[in-house]
């Protein structure tokens, strides 16, 4: 049953929206998102180097031959995301920004899916998912205005 990873699923998003304005707080107190987003990539990577030297093993890096380079952007990906939340929180709001962005996941996850790329199993969008979406799209109208 995949109950308990939905359940994650929903705790991982919470906490995503307060680290999110956790950020932008920093950044807003700081009167320069830069500068907060780079404190929280800093307190980030000495967390990441934690958890990753928790299980590290000999030769653990040896993979890495065989992963596209093009992969690696997901770092600088990562922080240009948080950097453009940390700007836009103060501006529109922490749920404003969590719902927009989560309709942007959503048809990120949809085409992800639909071709079954960096991993995804493949699914093929069906009308289903397509009203679904635009279901979704609604509310966060509805939400946001």
């Amino acid at each position: 049953m995949k109950l308990p990873f939905y359940a994650l699923t929903v705790v991982i998003g919470v906490v995503l929206t307060v680290h999110l304005a956790m950020n932008g707080k920093v950044g807003a107190a700081l009167n320069n998102p830069r500068v907060g987003n780079a404190l929280f990539w800093c307190v980030g990577a000495a967390m990441a180097l934690v958890i990753g030297l928790s299980g590290w093993e000999a030769g653990a890096l040896k993979p890495l031959r065989e992963i596209h380079p093009a992969l690696l952007i997901a770092g600088a990906l990562g922080a240009c995301l948080v950097f453009g939340i940390a700007f836009l929180i103060p501006r529109i709001g922490a749920g404003k920004l969590t719902l927009i962005m989560l309709a942007g996941q959503i048809v990120g996850g949809l085409v992800l899916s639909h071709y079954g790329w960096l991993g995804s199993p493949r699914e093929p969008v069906s009308a289903r998912g397509v009203i679904g979406t635009l279901v979704m799209f609604a509310g966060v109208i509805l939400a946001t205005r």
